[in-house]
Order: structure tokens, then sequence, then C-alpha cells
């Protein structure tokens, strides 16, 4: 059973189980006033299992299915069979870093509250792009229409950080952007200790990409 699968699978019993027990979702979401006055530092990595409702974790969860399996794949091929746990380490690192700069905006902010896999799903798909940069990537709000990894990347990046700025709604953009940027740092200089330039690989398919256009 691949280390991607079993994500999901833990995700979801716990995820269940918080949305029937509010003592569950209140103890392991990620709640800043918390963290610096209890010292409770789990809270970051528990949060990434919890959602807020069913389609909030069905979204995440898919979309780290159909990225994952192939990034932990290509984790073993660049890393050998130490690369799976190298793929793990990853994505519950991805779920502390992604929310760094929410705990320092929010360290007083006894209202705030945030959940979900979605930083740490973000570190995965922009691995993929990294890995796959070519490969063509859908949007959601244009059906059938297939877009290069890097320009669908960039995309992202660009309307997280606008809706990031503009504030309000129960998303945190923060998240998915610095997650996005996690996965890139990890995965390079990953490649780089091992010996496999991936950031040269990358930037030599997207000239190549620009220059045939």
């Amino acid at each position: 059973m691949s280390i991607t699968l079993i994500i999901i699978i833990v995700t979801c019993i716990i995820s269940f189980t918080a949305f029937n027990n509010q003592k569950t979702m209140d103890d392991l979401i990620f709640y800043p006033p918390a963290v610096k006055e209890q010292n409770q530092y789990y809270r970051f990595v528990t949060c990434g299992f919890i959602h807020a409702n069913i389609p909030h974790l069905l979204f995440n969860m898919y979309s780290f299915w159909i990225f994952g399996e192939y990034v932990e794949i290509r984790f073993m091929t660049v890393f050998g069979p130490g690369g799976k746990w190298l793929y793990l380490l990853m994505y519950l690192t991805a779920l502390i870093v992604c929310l760094l700069p929410t705990y320092t905006k929010n360290i007083n902010n006894y209202y705030y509250r945030s959940l979900g896999a979605s930083g740490a799903v973000s570190a995965v798909i922009f691995a993929f792009i990294f890995l796959e940069p070519l490969r063509g990537i859908g949007l959601i709000f244009l059906p059938g229409l297939m877009i290069p990894g890097f320009i669908f990347g960039a995309i992202y990046l660009i309307i997280s950080s606008y809706m990031d700025r503009k504030g309000g709604g129960n998303i945190n953009h923060s998240a998915h952007i610095w997650g996005a940027v996690y996965g890139i740092v990890f995965l390079a200089a990953g490649g780089f200790i091992s010996g496999h330039n991936l950031l040269m690989s990358f930037t030599n398919q997207v000239k190549n990409y620009i220059s045939n256009f």
C-alpha cells in the first residue's frame, strides 16, 4: 500500500471522527493562541488530518490522490527505496511550514482557526509541477482545457496571492502559497544533495517549451 493511500485513509478516518465529535475537532484544529500559551505545537500537524466538511475532505484527498501517487513513485526513482520516506517527510513538514506565516500573523488572535490538508496537498502538486512542468493540468473554471503545469502553477500562485491580500472568506490562501513553495524547495534541495539537478531539468524543459512555442 502506498504512502499516499495510507495518508488518505488516516485523514478520512480522523476527519469523519471529528465531524461527529466537537471535542476531537477542537483538540486537533490549528489554534495559534493554544500553540503559544500551551505549547501545543502538535496542532501544526494534526489540523491537516481534519476538515470542515465532506466536500472539503473529498476535494483535498482527490487532488492529493491524483498527484500524490505519481510524485511518490518519482521520489523513489530519484532517491531510491528511501524516497517514499522522504515523500512522507515532505508531506508532514509541509503541514508545519505552510502555517508558519499564519501562526505569526494570528498568534494573539483568539478568533482564528484553521484546518485541512491544503498546504501539504499544494506541496505535492507543486512537486509534481517541478518534476513535470510540461504535463497538462486542467482548470476547474474551464473544463476540458489543459495547460502546461508550470503555467498552471503561476496562475495558481497569482490568484492565491491576490486572494490572500484581499482577505475575507474561510480559505487560508497563505497556506496554499507557502505549501506550494515548500514542495518545490524540498524537492530541489533533496535532488541537489543526492546529485540530481532537478532545477536544471525543470528550467531546460520550460526553456525548450518557450523556444518552440
